[in-house]
């Protein structure tokens, strides 16, 4: 399989499949196919793993793309502006990102559940309990909203963050919440109680333009009656 991302803050990402080959999306993650490309809509994995999927944030039933004979293009694009993220796992490789993050993965790639092992993180860490978690092999893509910004952290390296701005982490990364100190922090800081805590060793991509936070600008900006 082959792919290339197109484009700067819209992107799409096309990938050439030959005879065989094949990717699998949420029900309806699909822009543009060639005729070639055959498609097959099932709850992947059966309904336990569906039920799973539609907890992280995607569809119950996931479509798979083939290429029937000869090679095939089929593309994809995030569901808002943003970016795509490639992640060329290794086996048994894995990525953790942002609930609702799956944008379109070889079908040799897990999509699974990721569950948050601490109670404070699920209650205050933004995404509630649940994450998205894809094992490899093969290639996952992730959308991003906004522009990605990414951080190698040491081992012990602390990043302090607002929760909702990250996207992605590798699963080495340990994952807590901080209580913002100060009565006029907590008060007029605008950042809430608690900010995300990310300690390494691992890697993280985090997004600059989270979709709520967009939300919440346009609702304050619309005129009341």
């Amino acid at each position: 399989m082959k792919y290339d991302i197109r484009g700067t803050t819209m992107q799409s990402v096309d990938v050439w499949l030959d005879a065989g080959e094949s990717v699998y999306t949420e029900s309806g993650g699909m822009c543009w196919m060639s005729s070639n490309i055959q498609m097959t809509t099932n709850a992947k994995g059966g309904v336990l793993k569906g039920l799973g999927r539609m907890m992280s944030g995607e569809s119950f039933f996931m479509t798979t793309y083939t290429c029937a004979q000869g090679q095939g293009t089929i593309a994809f694009a995030p569901e808002f502006v943003g970016k795509v993220i490639p992640f060329e796992l290794e086996d048994r490789q894995a990525i953790v990102c942002q609930k609702d993050g799956f944008m379109a993965a070889e079908s040799s790639v897990e999509l699974s559940v990721h569950f948050r092992k601490k109670l404070g993180t699920g209650f205050f860490g933004g995404e509630g309990f649940i994450l998205q978690k894809l094992t490899g092999p093969g290639t996952a893509f992730v959308e991003v909203p906004g522009e990605v910004v990414e951080y190698d952290l040491a081992e012990g390296q602390t990043l302090k963050i607002d929760q909702s701005h990250l996207a992605a982490m590798d699963p080495s990364i340990s994952f807590d919440i901080t209580r913002i100190k100060g009565a006029k922090n907590v008060l007029f800081g605008g950042e809430g109680l608690f900010l995300a805590t990310l300690t390494g060793p691992g890697k993280v991509w985090l997004q600059t333009m989270p979709f709520k936070n967009l939300i919440a600008k346009i609702i304050s900006a619309m005129p009341s009656k």
